[in-house]
């Protein structure tokens, strides 16, 4: 699978990369996680997205734990995880209220324990999970530079953030933010006009999706929108000789010049396969804006 390169640091991410946000629901061993690793890897898939928060903060546990079974897998993949969401849990007592923590000190103890939980002794990529009210560009700046000069965390980036938000945290740093994780897919296409995606292509960071399918609501939903936009995809893929409905939404997104990098929802590995084989497919932009129009529910202007 062709690699993309984020901004003017040397990282490569894979074109689609595996979120493991429902590991925990996906009733796996440690060996299955462990065998779902190595396959994604041999598909090309090699940048996989955490968060502490997910699973009630289980999840970079068993994904740790799968790893450190097979330690050499680590150096043949990218890790991108997130802090600053603060949930009410039995593993995070100190937790009272749900809300947002972007304070030096919360960065820095959240950085810690996830590469204790992930098994490694860097992460590649850590994102700050929402926009906090309280930020304090300053202090997040602060931690950064700590966790980088100490080589914990290689690179950084915001997940959720919107042009000013993003554009504030950077004028903090003396080195580039590397990616914006946002809700992009057919039916969200939200970022496309917001002065989001622009910013990403004007910066040169390729940002990453989030529900690139919608959360599954393209298969299952059946609202009007969802309907018209699901039928679109089917006309679109048989006119490319077979293509799935989330090859094709997939290759949507693809085809955006900010080169988005689509982070897969499922364990499922039909539909890893299937997502891995969406880097072929070219739609026209015809066909692209055929996609838009099902969404919009109106031409473009």
């Amino acid at each position: 699978m062709k690699n993309t390169t984020l901004l003017k640091e040397n990282i490569l991410f894979s074109r689609i990369a595996l979120g493991f946000w429902r590991l925990n629901e996906w009733k796996m061993n440690t060996r299955q996680t462990l065998d779902l690793m190595e396959k994604a890897i041999g598909m090309g898939i090699t940048t996989f997205d955490h968060a502490d928060i997910y699973g009630g903060y289980t999840c970079e546990e068993m994904f740790g734990k799968a790893l450190s079974e097979k330690p050499s897998l680590r150096e043949k993949m990218e890790i991108v995880t997130k802090c600053g969401i603060t949930l009410v849990s039995p593993r995070r007592p100190e937790n009272r209220f749900h809300g947002y923590d972007t304070s030096k000190s919360h960065i820095l103890k959240s950085a810690e324990t996830s590469l204790k939980n992930l098994n490694t002794d860097y992460l590649d990529v850590l994102l700050i999970h929402r926009p906090d009210p309280l930020m304090n560009a300053d202090e997040v700046a602060e931690a950064f530079a700590l966790l980088r000069e100490s080589g914990k965390v290689k690179h950084f980036g915001v997940s959720n953030f919107s042009p000013a938000q993003f554009s504030l945290l950077q004028s903090r740093l003396d080195f580039p933010l590397v990616t914006n994780q946002l809700e992009v897919s057919v039916l969200k296409m939200d970022t496309l006009h917001d002065g989001t995606l622009d910013q990403c292509q004007q910066l040169g960071i390729s940002p990453m999706a989030w529900s690139p399918l919608g959360g599954g609501e393209l298969f299952s939903g059946n609202s009007e929108k969802i309907n018209r936009v699901r039928n679109e995809l089917q006309k679109i893929g048989e006119e490319l000789g077979g293509v799935s409905v989330d090859q094709v939404a997939l290759a949507g997104l693809l085809m955006h010049p900010s080169k988005i990098v689509p982070v897969l929802g499922t364990g499922n590995i039909v539909r890893i396969k299937s997502a891995a084989e969406s880097v072929k497919i070219e739609l026209s932009r015809d066909q692209w804006f055929r996609i838009w129009t099902a969404s919009a529910g109106v031409e473009v202007p």
